[in-house]
């Protein structure tokens, strides 16, 4: 275990191991929302930048739908939306297509484009098995309800198969089975890096499941569901629903995002989502590591993980964190590559705190008791309300870093780190009995 306490004035109250470098796990997001907020535009106005937005392409006879992306992590297809909705640039699309080629207008394909950002939709270290979950899911400037697409099975009569609806862009292979009781358990299974799940087992005769698929290739996901929106809105689409990639990244510090897409046109429609800070707090209460992803491709302006990673870290020098403290490599803690040391974090959150977003910064991290992935810690304790902090958990790993008072009012900075658990154990407990006796002592 690694530890650093200190008091209001900097003062180390508690230390062991605090200089040793460890796996960070999520409190990495600490570092990538801090910059997020030092360095991109006002993250209290609306997302000017970030948004979709929809163009056409092509020959008049022949035109190509394009909804490109920008890397706002929050663009929604549910039914219920109410901002940043797919389906008002589907509605504003379909009226000025209407407007120029009337009734029975019609359109060729329609194109997913997230080359605003490179190629690059896992974190470098992340271990292959996270690909197939909601925490795993791949990154792209074109995202829709997360990067993750709903499969509904309904059960039919015992023995016979169950109802699969497989979502647009994905392809699922496979049979489940309605059962009265007893059968294989209903499983899934990626094949790594495509869209294309295999699904197997039984479910009980008389349910239905809605099971969330981490999506491969957002881009593609997100065209055909506007392609599906389009059509319900009396467009006709002739062509599929295909996605257009960034083909390989520029090197890092390049000042333009560079594509192998067509020049811009002029949007027809576009999205402006809510204040990044809203995202901000989102990503470090829930832990989104999608989010924390797309915040660190958006620090540079080529959207490549390497300038994103240039960029934060130049943003975080006035921090002056330890010297060879922190490598980083991710923007989500997914790494496995990832290190920081105790006290590397606690000048980080010292120093955040005292710049002007430093408030904005902490009122996105989870409260004890409260919400967020600490709503099941610490509560009925003297901590309960008072710790805001940031968790990190990876195979093997746990930490926290924050704040919190103690029992003289004096507000405390910490950070723990425990690498290296043994296979179903919890640090948890242990942090926790620390901390309330650290609360305790001073």
């Amino acid at each position: 275990m690694g530890l650093l306490v200190v008091d209001d004035k900097g003062a180390v109250l508690a230390q062991a191991s605090a200089d040793q470098r460890m796996v960070p796990a999520s409190t990495t997001k600490l570092f990538t929302t801090a910059a997020a907020l030092a360095l991109l535009p006002d993250p209290t106005a609306p997302d000017a930048t970030g948004g979709a937005d929809v163009v056409l392409e092509g020959p008049a006879r022949a035109r190509d739908v394009v909804l490109r992306g920008h890397g706002d992590a929050r663009l929604s297809s549910a039914s219920d939306c109410t901002q940043d909705c797919l389906s008002t640039l589907a509605d504003a699309l379909a009226a000025r297509l209407v407007a120029r080629l009337g009734r029975g207008a019609h359109v060729a394909r329609v194109i997913g484009d997230d080359s605003a950002m490179a190629d690059e939709r896992w974190p470098s270290g992340m271990s292959w098995d996270n690909m197939a979950t909601g925490s795993g899911t791949a990154i792209s400037a074109l995202t829709l309800d997360d990067n993750l697409a709903i499969l509904p099975i309904a059960s039919g009569a015992p023995g016979t198969p169950a109802m699969l609806a497989a979502p647009p862009g994905v392809t699922i292979r496979g049979t489940v089975l309605s059962q009265t009781g007893g059968g294989a358990p209903f499983t899934r299974q990626m094949a790594v890096g495509s869209d294309t799940w295999q699904v197997g087992g039984t479910i009980p005769a008389g349910q239905a499941l809605t099971v969330p698929l981490a999506l491969a290739d957002p881009a593609a996901h997100a065209a055909a569901v506007l392609r599906a929106m389009l059509v319900a809105r009396g467009i006709r689409v002739s062509g599929p629903a295909l996605a257009r990639h960034r083909s390989a990244p520029p090197q890092p510090s390049s000042t333009q995002p560079s594509s192998s897409a067509p020049p811009s046109s002029t949007p027809l429609a576009r999205l402006v989502p809510p204040p990044l800070a809203e995202d901000v707090a989102l990503t470090l209460r829930q832990s989104q590591n999608l989010h924390a992803e797309l915040l660190l491709r958006r620090l540079g302006a080529s959207g490549t993980v390497a300038d994103g990673l240039a960029a934060r870290q130049a943003a975080l020098a006035p921090a002056q964190l330890p010297p060879g403290s922190t490598s980083l490599y991710d923007g989500s803690g997914m790494s496995t590559y990832n290190r920081t040391s105790p006290r590397a974090l606690v000048a980080l959150l010292r120093w955040g705190l005292a710049q002007p977003w430093g408030p904005l910064w902490q009122a996105g991290w989870p409260i004890a008791g409260q919400n967020g992935t600490l709503k099941g810690r610490l509560r009925g304790t003297a901590l309960d309300g008072q710790l805001r902090a940031k968790t990190g958990t990876l195979m093997g790993t746990q930490a926290l870093a924050g704040t919190f008072p103690a029992a003289s009012g004096r507000v405390l900075t910490f950070a723990v780190l425990v690498n290296d658990l043994p296979e179903g154990k919890s640090a948890t407990p242990a942090i926790d009995s620390l901390l309330l006796a650290l609360a305790a002592a001073f």
